[in-house]
């Protein structure tokens, strides 16, 4: 996706039940050989936050593309607040600020949200947006004297100058401290209780984790999973047990019951089990393994399994998604 902030004033509130703030369905995108998004059906509510999580690959450029309107569906309709992403644009109910890129280096920061707000008839006080942003002390410095992290916030408050309803981020974090990626959550979460809807792409699992309502994982051009936070997790159920060990025979351990996932490296195994006691008990009477080390699966363990090919793991794992409808 090409560096840009798209940014107009939010939906206005209308009677009766409001239409979802994304209504995509059988969305289908290729280039030359490749089938970057293979049938997404996707409805997103007024409010949610939501995570795009998915390997570099996956469709989560593309499908964004589409919802903002920046590339075309082959097959299938993106409907954004009952319009065209390209009707809703004009409308101002639109704002997407990507990772890298889009800033003038010797405007300030005021200034270059001076600029941005130039471009729209009807906009917030900048000092408002500098503040939520987390920007107003720094609003007189140059853009090349901010950090990455500071010139990430700037092109946050460039979105939120004109207080748009949908706000799509890609890395919205990226190169931020822990307090300023926190400070920026807590701005997030409270513009959802209001109403924005935010669809965010990240690589930090511990944001979707932690604040998104809903979790996406996407694999090669499909949703794999979508759910909470707690219900991706659950399809990861068991624990992993991780030990240095030299005399392995996998085939005997994926043999164990309960064990879904074997893998062996130099002198380490990994093993994904329901049945972590009979798997700890084997490893200790049969092999010389030390330093064993027994976890609970977490978001990572299902987005491993959930989006990778290694020995089928994503199979039993989609399964598993299956078992729980």
């Amino acid at each position: 996706m090409s560096d840009a902030v798209l940014s107009h004033r939010g939906p206005v509130a209308h009677a009766g039940t409001p239409a979802a703030a994304v209504d995509a369905r059988g969305l289908h995108k290729s280039f030359v050989n490749v089938h970057a998004v293979n049938g997404i059906d996707l409805n997103i509510a007024p409010g949610e936050i939501v995570a795009f999580l998915g390997p570099n690959g996956a469709g989560k450029t593309t499908t964004i593309d589409m919802l903002l309107g920046l590339a075309k569906p082959d097959r299938g309709d993106v409907r954004i607040y009952g319009h065209t992403p390209r009707h809703a644009i004009a409308l101002g109910q639109v704002s997407a600020v990507l990772q890298t890129g889009g800033l003038l280096k010797d405007l300030t920061v005021r200034e270059t949200l001076a600029l941005t707000s130039s471009l729209f008839p009807d906009t917030q006080p900048e000092n408002d947006v500098l503040i939520r942003a987390g920007i107003l002390e720094i609003a007189d410095r140059l853009v090349a004297k901010c950090s990455g992290g500071q010139q990430q916030r700037l092109r946050f408050a460039m979105a939120l100058v004109s207080d748009p309803g949908l706000l799509v981020l890609d890395e919205p974090t990226a190169g931020m401290d822990v307090k300023g990626r926190r400070d920026f959550w807590d701005t997030i979460r409270s513009d959802a209780a209001r109403g924005r809807t935010v669809i965010f792409a990240t690589h930090y699992l511990d944001e979707a984790d932690t604040y998104a309502d809903r979790v996406i994982l996407l694999r090669r051009g499909r949703i794999v999973a979508d759910g909470t936070a707690a219900h991706i997790r659950s399809l990861a159920a068991g624990r992993t047990i991780r030990a240095s060990v030299s005399n392995l025979d996998a085939d005997l351990v994926k043999a164990l019951p309960g064990v879904d996932y074997v893998q062996a490296r130099a002198d380490t195994v990994t093993i994904r089990t329901k049945d972590s006691d009979a798997a700890a008990r084997y490893l200790l009477a049969h092999t010389d393994a030390s330093d064993l080390e027994i976890t609970s699966h977490n978001l990572e363990d299902a987005f491993l399994a959930l989006t990778t090919d290694n020995d089928g793991d994503a199979d039993v794992f989609r399964q598993a998604e299956e078992d729980t409808k």
